[in-house]
């Protein structure tokens, strides 16, 4: 495919009278004369945006002889004498007329590939264009927020230890009356293995048993996959597909405020949807069944029961209910200590596990606990 060469020529600015943007034809300031010399801003040429797309020069290439013919002059080169910019094809400086020595300096970039690397100065930053900056803003933004969600949650995570006191106390107790009573229930038949019962004695020691299987019937008991046959299943995938051409370019600094870019034209490549099918085999869901039967047997099953509560210095008390041999009793108990902090501002309940923890826990009483940030309570101490 045919190659387009354009040649695209920079601008540089002037430290000695601030004049920017002059082109890279002029090796002297236009303004104030100072011949452009060997410094940091100096040195270095702005050559605009590029398209994002194709990489192409947004600048328009240079057409004038004169121009075109320093471009093809070789890297410029600084004057050992008194540091002015020459021509790359003179050997005489148009400053001072020195002579070209073997300490000038030759313009640092890529076009001059004969010094080594590790003389060559670092290259200048690359200018963004307006898309970039957009992009750097937008993830400036999202680093921001991502760095205050982490934030927040390393602030809100660290403990501190403030004081309160014990508002109430509350309990609760429950005792159920428990009676080994007979039932029937429903099982597997594999899985009943017939078994006489034991009665318990004094609420314990019981065997529920299994006995006088009957009734056994039928039932589904679960399903299963069994293959049936195949089926066509189609999925809709994406590939790529020459579809014409674009173009793309590239450049090639010349090392004297000129870039040679090369652009030419190459396969575009576009994403293209298809179905790609296949045969898979096809299941159907089949019922299992087995032998399903009615037992006799005994559970342990509620009579009644009773509670008791309290609040504060009320101690706490199981209440009383009397059972007879064949039954038991079954005890629940709940303890809630309720606590304010910050001045009465938040407030927390604490439940104890067993009376003993209950009881050491009075109405008034002053708390040490520590809390983090974002309100989570860790630990709480009587005092």
């Amino acid at each position: 495919m045919a190659k387009r060469i354009r040649i695209i020529e920079g601008t540089w600015d002037c430290t000695s009278c601030d004049t920017k943007g002059i082109l890279a034809r002029h090796k002297k300031c236009p303004q104030c004369g100072n011949p452009r010399e060997l410094t940091g801003k100096e040195s270095e040429f702005e050559f605009g945006g590029t398209d994002a797309k194709t990489g192409k020069s947004l600048r328009e290439g240079v057409t004038d002889e004169k121009a075109l013919e320093l471009a093809h002059a070789g890297v410029d080169w600084f004057c050992a004498y008194c540091g002015a910019s020459n021509r790359g094809d003179q050997e005489i400086c148009k400053n001072c007329r020195a002579e070209r020595s073997t300490d000038a300096k030759a313009l640092e970039e890529e076009a001059d590939p004969r010094r080594p690397p590790e003389n060559r100065p670092p290259p200048a930053p690359k200018k963004r264009g307006t898309f970039a900056k957009v992009m750097l803003a937008l993830g400036g933004i999202f680093s921001l927020c991502c760095f205050g969600t982490i934030a927040y949650g390393f602030w809100s995570s660290i403990p501190h230890d403030t004081t309160g006191q014990v508002v109430s106390t509350e309990w609760k107790r429950t005792v159920f009356q428990e009676r080994f009573v007979p039932v029937t229930l429903e099982g597997w038949a594999d899985e009943l293995h017939p078994q006489s019962p034991r009665m318990p004695v004094n609420g314990s020691g019981e065997v529920a048993g299994v006995q006088n299987i009957r009734g056994c019937a039928s039932r589904q008991r679960s399903t299963r996959k069994v293959a049936d046959g195949t089926e066509r299943v189609c999925s809709t995938k994406t590939r790529k597909k020459a579809c014409g051409t674009e173009e793309k370019c590239h450049t090639r600094n010349k090392g004297n405020g000129f870039k040679e870019e090369v652009c030419e034209d190459v396969t575009k490549y576009c994403d293209e949807s298809y179905e790609d099918c296949r045969n898979e085999t096809r299941y159907r869901n089949e019922p299992v069944y087995a032998q399903k039967c009615s037992y006799d047997t005994y559970q342990w099953k509620e009579v009644t029961h009773r509670e008791a509560s309290g609040k504060n210095a009320e101690p706490p008390r199981w209440p009383d209910l009397s059972v007879s041999a064949e039954d038991r009793l079954r005890r629940e108990e709940q303890y809630v200590v309720n606590l304010e902090y910050d001045g009465g501002k938040k407030k927390t309940e604490l439940k104890p596990k067993t009376e003993q923890e209950y009881v050491v826990w009075k109405p008034g009483q002053q708390v040490a606990l520590t809390v983090t940030n974002g309100g989570d309570v860790k630990k709480i101490d009587p005092r």
